[in-house]
């Protein structure tokens, strides 16, 4: 089984979605986990729950919700692998700094408990401002691996990178095989 989490860059979560469907198809068992802000906020680009329930159902199963249930992630229910996509700057400064207060970044940790391997899809508005260091930090960590991503606007959002969604998949191959897969920055 391989976790799913979604965390909170509402825009691309539709994105996510797509990857996921295309995870199955390739015969993938999905677990959804979701961050506060995917299960708990309504944007204009989903309400909370309707969201939530969509991808569950994509999924086939109901999702990870809380802190208490994302920590038997672990060595007592663990998964093959991690995916977090789309990974938000707030979810890669909490990774890199250690910090586990959301049901994503504990289940992060209880994944790497075990030497589980993990691929982030970021979607960031500051990743390439202040929170490069983060990304820094967790690209040079065992069995941390990242989806190609690029500037998604360069002349208006100078600092925002975003994963490419058409090549999640690929990076999900690649990273099953201990191999980062590259170019990193399109």
């Amino acid at each position: 089984m391989t976790g799913f989490a979604f965390c909170g860059s509402h825009c691309t979560l539709a994105n996510a979605i797509d990857a996921a469907k295309e995870l199955i198809a390739g015969g993938e068992e999905l677990l959804p986990i979701f961050s506060f802000s995917v299960s708990g906020c309504d944007t204009r680009f989903f309400k909370a729950r309707e969201f939530c329930k969509r991808a569950e159902d994509v999924c086939g199963r109901r999702g990870i919700y809380s802190i208490a249930d994302a920590e038997p992630l672990g060595p007592a229910r663990p998964l093959d692998f991690l995916i977090i996509c789309p990974c938000t700057g707030n979810t890669m400064a909490r990774m890199a700094n250690g910090i586990c207060d959301t049901p994503v970044t504990m289940a992060a940790k209880a994944h790497l408990r075990r030497d589980g391997k993990i691929l982030l899809c970021p979607a960031s508005n500051d990743a390439m401002g202040a929170g490069m260091k983060n990304l820094a930090a967790l690209a040079v960590r065992k069995n941390i691996f990242f989806t190609p991503m690029k500037q998604d606007d360069p002349k208006n959002k100078p600092y925002s990178l975003v994963t490419d969604f058409s090549r999640v998949c690929d990076a999900f191959s690649a990273m099953k095989q201990g191999v980062q897969l590259r170019p990193l920055f399109l």
